[in-house]
């Protein structure tokens, strides 16, 4: 499943949301680049997504959840990479 948090995250004069899947990495990169994501945005297990592109990607059916709640939910699937973990970009 893909999942969204709510845009909290400044930075770059912006707010960010963190998009992320709890089944693999390969259906995050899949549903980014139907999305139009650039890979650029891809840090270790999630992308990092303009506050913009936040109503476009719920529609597109990223699931909003709590920033709490996707760390969880990453954590529990395997998928969460901590830096220095070498997790390479797509």
């Amino acid at each position: 499943m893909i999942l969204i948090d709510p845009p909290a995250w400044p930075a770059w004069n912006r707010v960010w949301s963190h998009l992320v899947s709890d089944d693999s990495l390969d259906e995050l990169h899949e549903f980014a680049r139907k999305a139009g994501i650039p890979a650029r945005g891809f840090d270790r297990d999630h992308y990092d997504v303009p506050s913009d592109k936040y109503d476009e990607l719920v529609a597109a059916g990223a699931v909003p959840v709590s920033s709490r709640v996707l760390v969880r939910r990453l954590l529990v699937s395997g998928l969460r990479h901590r830096k220095g973990s070498g997790q390479v970009r797509p």
